[in-house]
């Protein structure tokens, strides 16, 4: 009997120390999370809706990410006065391994960043015959492409560049199809 009430004890101070962690770990996670939102981060589809909105046109994306893991994945369209600086985000992170960090912008080719620097710059051919230029900053790797008249800047954390080469992103750029006629 003695051991059973044992067992029993023991039991239920596991179960109560886990359920703090568990609580403490969703709090922590929740707290991530609203700073995202705050920012204006949302749900991927959401923002996809209203970038469309706005555009009054459909929005592609590369079906193929980094062969990195994520834990979140959000979205933001910032629409800003004019559209010259309004622009889709989408953002792959991971919580626990902040270097696991992907991102999309999007904006319209009419209103598209340039490049400078033009000597950090590579040239990578795409499939559908068109260019894309990588680059590398202090804190990123980035391939800038064009493709149906949006301008598409992917990028990843330069702290796993040795995981995602400029190669892969190229790959990552040939996984956007167009069903319909490009412009």
């Amino acid at each position: 009997m003695k051991r059973k009430v044992c067992f029993i004890l023991v039991f239920y101070l596991l179960i109560i120390s886990g359920y703090g962690e568990m609580v403490s770990a969703a709090t922590k996670e929740n707290s991530f999370e609203k700073g995202l939102f705050e920012i204006g981060y949302k749900p991927v589809e959401e923002a996809i809706d209203d970038f469309e909105k706005h555009y009054k046109r459909k929005l592609q994306l590369p079906f193929k990410i980094p062969p990195v893991t994520f834990t979140h994945t959000f979205g933001r369209f910032s629409d800003l006065d004019g559209d010259m600086n309004d622009t889709f985000q989408i953002m792959f992170i991971n919580e626990k391994s902040p270097e696991n960090h992907y991102k999309i912008d999007v904006r319209p080719t009419k209103y598209r960043i340039s490049i400078n620097n033009k000597d950090k710059i590579k040239t990578y051919e795409l499939n559908n015959g068109k260019m894309a230029y990588y680059t590398e900053t202090r804190v990123s790797n980035l391939l800038i492409f064009e493709k149906g008249n949006w301008q598409y800047m992917i990028g990843i954390d330069k702290r796993i560049s040795d995981k995602i080469t400029a190669e892969s992103l190229v790959n990552i750029a040939n996984s956007l199809q167009y069903t319909i006629t490009e412009n």
